[in-house]
Parts: C-alpha cells; structure tokens; sequence
C-alpha cells in the first residue's frame, strides 16, 4: 500500500495527466486501439492490469470499449456529476487514476459498456 500513496506521475505527458489526474476525456478516435485484437490493456500511470483484448468491442464510440474488466478490484467506481446527470466514472483499482466510465449499454454477456480513455491505457501483447 505504501507503494501505491508514492506514486508521482511525472513520467505522463501532459494530455496522459489531464485525463488521468484530472478527469479530462480525449477526442474520440485519437486511439489506435481499434485493431488491437490480444493483450491485456494496463493502467498508463501505474501498471495496473485493467482489460482483456478479448472483452474488447466496437461500440461505434471512437473510444476503446470492453464488457468487463479483468478482475472486479482492477477498477473502481465513482458517481460523476461534471455533465449535470450523474455517470458511473472508472478508476484504476490501484492508483485512482481516471480511466473513463461505464454504461449499462453494453453488449451481452454483460450488458455493460466500459467506454475508455485510449490516453490512460497501454497494451501488453500475449507471447
């Protein structure tokens, strides 16, 4: 725990802190991982594994979406209000970094649409 509370982020580029830290939200298509087809998606600011390719969808949205993350405690949640309506806002499990949010217009097996910053993310390939 010790190690998470000792995080300085100032190895992100500016855009990457204004999403992460801030809880800003990049243009939609600004991401290249629309093709991304395996790997496990990690926290850019901490390393935290977040989401399979495989959970991976197209949901038309211009951000990389995904039915589940990998394990439940890999995220958290938070009621967002900065759009006036509240919003299921997504952390990192580990750092709280901002990640993106969650709809309830998901495909099955969930139902759910984690709607992500490509900014906050990174890939791992499978070997």
């Amino acid at each position: 725990m010790q190690e998470e509370q000792s995080l300085t982020f100032e190895h992100l580029t500016p855009e990457e802190y204004k999403v992460m830290r801030e809880g800003a939200t990049e243009p939609p298509y600004s991401n290249d991982f629309v093709e991304v087809k395996d790997g496990v998606f990690h926290c850019k600011a901490c390393g935290n594994p977040l989401f399979k390719a495989e959970d991976k969808f197209d949901s038309g949205t211009g951000w990389p979406s995904f039915i589940q993350p990998i394990t439940p405690d890999a995220v958290q949640y938070k009621t967002d209000w900065k759009m006036f309506v509240p919003r299921i806002e997504v952390l990192c499990g580990k750092c709280q970094s901002h990640l993106g949010h969650v709809f309830d217009d998901g495909p099955k097996p969930t139902g759910k649409r984690f709607c992500m910053n490509g900014v906050a993310l990174k890939v791992q390939k499978d070997t």
